[in-house]
């Protein structure tokens, strides 16, 4: 039986919105004892606090170890702001909308936990803003612009006048996009292109300093590239999470026990 499944269910708290230097609203939520070590808890691309983190058993997890949670729908997601306009989905954009987050709660450093484009950004975090984060859980990390793949202008004559998608990638990202009720297709579109600007890729070359867990599914297309990128971190250490693909790792019972006893393992400074 899964660990977290016999821990008191999670309740979904209303959202506190915090503002951006833009003007957009970032839902956040809170679990957990207001002077306990706090975690910061940051979703992937097409998902959301609540998909990533409360119903696969994190913030149980988390919270019955002792942490208080912190948790984010990023810009474009959940109950997020959902801007559709590319520019306003840049690495730097989704870095400062974490400071605002960890400002707005006086929090001055946090152990991190981040999935997909949650681990991206929380790279970019740990690098650009080294004193905000003292340990940091990276999951299925990429070494480049996977995005990159999807193709726009099918995506959005998809979501715009209801033309069928041919080519296969665009269609899993379409799939994946309309499978949490909360999307807004071409808010998503819009990150997708936005995040082909400027500094979306991590730099192998300026990695984070932090202890850093990096964990990538062994039947994810990413799991090698992954791996490399994390060899580039010179406290970081890499796990392959048996069994699982890039969409269902954060659902492990091995992948939270791991993250759990990493997050443990030192002060969050």
């Amino acid at each position: 039986m899964d660990a977290a499944a016999s821990l008191p269910r999670t309740e979904m708290p209303a959202p506190s919105y915090v503002m951006t230097a833009e003007g957009y609203q970032i839902a956040t939520y809170a679990w957990g004892e207001p002077d306990a070590e706090p975690v910061l808890c940051v979703h992937g691309f097409a998902s959301s606090c609540r998909d990533n983190w409360v119903e696969t058993g994190w913030v149980r997890m988390l919270t019955s170890a002792g942490y208080r949670v912190i948790g984010v729908d990023q810009r474009g997601h959940g109950a997020s702001d959902k801007p559709q306009d590319a520019r306003a989905y840049s690495m730097s954009a989704f870095v400062g909308d974490l400071i605002a987050v960890l400002d707005t709660y006086l929090l001055d450093a946090v152990r991190y936990v981040g999935y997909s484009l949650g681990a991206r950004v929380g790279w970019q975090l740990a690098v650009d803003a080294p004193e905000h984060v003292g340990r940091a859980v990276l999951g299925g990390i990429p070494d480049g612009r996977p995005l990159g793949r999807l193709r726009i202008e099918q995506a959005r004559a998809y979501a715009e006048e209801g033309i069928p998608v041919e080519d296969p990638v665009t269609q899993n990202y379409v799939r994946l996009a309309e499978r949490v009720h909360t999307n807004d297709l071409r808010a998503l579109i819009a990150l997708a292109e936005g995040m082909r600007f400027g500094d979306a890729d991590p730099d192998p070359q300026r990695p984070p300093t932090q202890p850093v867990l990096f964990a990538t599914g062994s039947e994810d297309a990413i799991l090698e590239r992954s791996r490399t990128l994390a060899s580039t971190a010179p406290a970081g250490t890499f796990v392959e999470i048996p069994g699982r693909h890039h969409f269902n790792t954060p659902g492990s019972r091995v992948f939270r026990d791991l993250a759990r006893d990493f997050l443990a393992d030192g002060s969050p400074a």
